[in-house]
């Protein structure tokens, strides 16, 4: 049975950034609150599988991110050749998850039918649901499709053996995330069904959201398929880094998810 390495590539943040940003009903406390920006690579089973490809410089100016070290040479560091990866799964096509599109020429793309579904349709009419979105994104994504590179996945799917994923929607309509099997037990890469883990383990959902309920359903959904709830990862949480360790020799900034965290 196969077991991974996993890596999580910080590669941008929003410094200025407070709590009342990131829970419905804003936070009694407020004060800072940034946001990190990742995307994740798994190794093992003799394969390499690439979790979210983030946004490019030209986004990062778009939306006011500030990119800490571009996707490609994130992947360079963590060791990994750009053009030998051949799986990639998209957790949804939100911009900061869904950019860089030319980064892995050989790869399929693994997505949701509810994603694409969804910012393809007519939700997409409204603008407070399309503003998570770029048309360009979704446009590389629809030509992905037609050159045969694009993978299709109606709820929970096997990616390879030790690698899994499952529906869970809230945040977006077509949001996944990743069950990984690693030598400390099953990890699940949350994406942004949890943006940080204060959103989970308060079960104070984060305000961009279709479906509350779903966002609420997605926490009890991840603690069944991770081995504790030490081993859900959130999507965007400064705290990352400061739990788990970095790679030997490597920068700060990648650091190994199936490690033990720091004590």
């Amino acid at each position: 049975m196969s077991e991974y390495e996993i890596f999580a590539i910080h590669y941008a943040q929003i410094a200025e950034r407070k709590a009342r940003d990131n829970f419905i009903g804003g936070d009694p406390h407020d004060g800072p609150m940034p946001m990190d920006f990742f995307v994740w690579a798994l190794k093992g089973g003799g394969r390499t599988i690439v979790v979210d490809t983030g946004f490019d410089d030209k986004m990062a100016l778009k939306r006011q991110r500030q990119v800490s070290r571009p996707v490609a040479d994130g992947l360079k560091a963590a060791g990994i050749d750009a053009n030998s990866v051949k799986d990639v799964v998209l957790t949804h096509m939100h911009y900061d998850h869904a950019g860089n599109h030319d980064l892995l020429p050989n790869a399929t793309y693994h997505v949701q039918d509810r994603e694409m579904q969804y910012c393809t349709g007519r939700c997409m009419c409204h603008s407070p649901l399309r503003h998570p979105f770029e048309a360009e994104d979704v446009t590389a994504m629809v030509n992905k499709l037609y050159q045969g590179r694009v993978t299709f996945h109606d709820g929970a799917s096997e990616i390879a053996d030790g690698v899994s994923v499952h529906l869970v929607g809230g945040h977006s309509k077509g949001l996944q995330c990743v069950r990984v099997r690693t030598r400390r037990g099953w990890v699940v890469l949350a994406s942004d069904a949890s943006h940080y883990y204060a959103n989970f383990e308060q079960r104070r959902p984060f305000p961009i959201v279709v479906d509350v309920s779903e966002m609420l359903e997605g926490y009890d959904t991840m603690k069944k398929l991770a081995s504790s709830s030490a081993h859900i990862i959130p999507g965007h949480d400064p705290l990352v880094l400061k739990r788990y360790p970095a790679q030997p020799g490597g920068p700060m900034d990648i650091v190994r998810l199936d490690a033990d965290q720091r004590t």
